[in-house]
């Protein structure tokens, strides 16, 4: 399938007609050729559903710091010739396609990103990313910001529902153009304004969550640590239940892009 794809030959569309207002709204907002591919997955064998991670091109060119991956899910019923398609926009892949998995995408089949583009700098990046893509509806994104020029990062600002301590989460992507790579990783604060203070400043380090210590912090590496070796081995992919992150304890971490481009 080619990386730039066009709506009607993906999607196969021509003989359906929107099932209601907001599909018929989206087709008519919809451009392709401002898309490229970045993950996607198409049902079998009747082809119900279709769901796409792409870069938005046009939201480089729109307010500065929007986020330009795409999310789209098209569902079809091929009963009565109908269809329904919903976008979203998020700031980094793992985001978006947490929201295709809510709408029914199996994680697996949307993990897999197109060759060609930056690589994840080590194996914590994976396991945040994988966090995000299967946290449901854990994390309630409150703001995001992306750069596209100097600093080249993105930030997703969100709340942990999961979280008891420091309940107020920031994913902060960055990307080395000299070394073809990016880091996520996830901060910890107790609070949106400290968060802001933080992202306007940067005085320090981003501060690492409370589960990332003390005896959590073992399990937290451990799982790390399963993430390397299946990359080693070309193993199957680790079963959820095993990097899963840890709760909080009650007591006591596109689309790849350089100046708005894939690599």
């Amino acid at each position: 399938m080619n990386d730039r794809f066009d709506f009607a030959f993906d999607f196969d569309l021509d003989e359906l007609a929107p099932a209601d207002a907001a599909s018929e709204e989206a087709v008519e907002r919809f451009w392709s050729g401002d898309l490229t591919t970045l993950s996607q997955h198409h049902t079998t064998p009747n082809g119900s559903h279709s769901f796409v991670v792409a870069h938005d091109q046009s939201a480089t060119w729109g307010v500065p710091g929007a986020p330009q991956v795409m999310a789209i899910a098209v569902a079809r019923d091929l009963t009565r010739f109908t269809f329904t398609l919903k976008t979203s926009h998020h700031a980094t892949v793992p985001f978006a396609q947490a929201w295709l998995v809510e709408r029914g995408c199996p994680p697996e089949k949307i993990a897999k990103v197109r060759d060609g583009l930056v690589k994840p700098a080590d194996d914590l990046t994976l396991w945040i990313e994988r966090q995000i893509r299967e946290s449901g509806t854990r994390y309630k994104v409150l703001d995001n910001h992306t750069s596209d020029s100097d600093p080249y990062e993105t930030w997703t600002l969100t709340r942990d529902s999961r979280a008891d301590e420091a309940p107020i989460r920031v994913f902060h992507e960055e990307w080395d153009h000299d070394a073809g790579t990016y880091t996520m990783r996830e901060g910890a604060f107790v609070d949106v304004g400290t968060a802001r203070s933080w992202l306007d400043d940067r005085s320090g380090p981003l501060p690492e969550p409370p589960e990332y210590s003390d005896d959590n912090g073992a399990v937290v590496r451990a799982r790390v640590a399963l993430i390397a070796l299946a990359r080693s081995t070309g193993a199957s992919a680790v079963p959820k239940s095993d990097l899963e992150a840890p709760r909080t304890p009650p007591v006591g971490p596109a689309q790849r892009l350089v100046q708005g481009r894939l690599l």
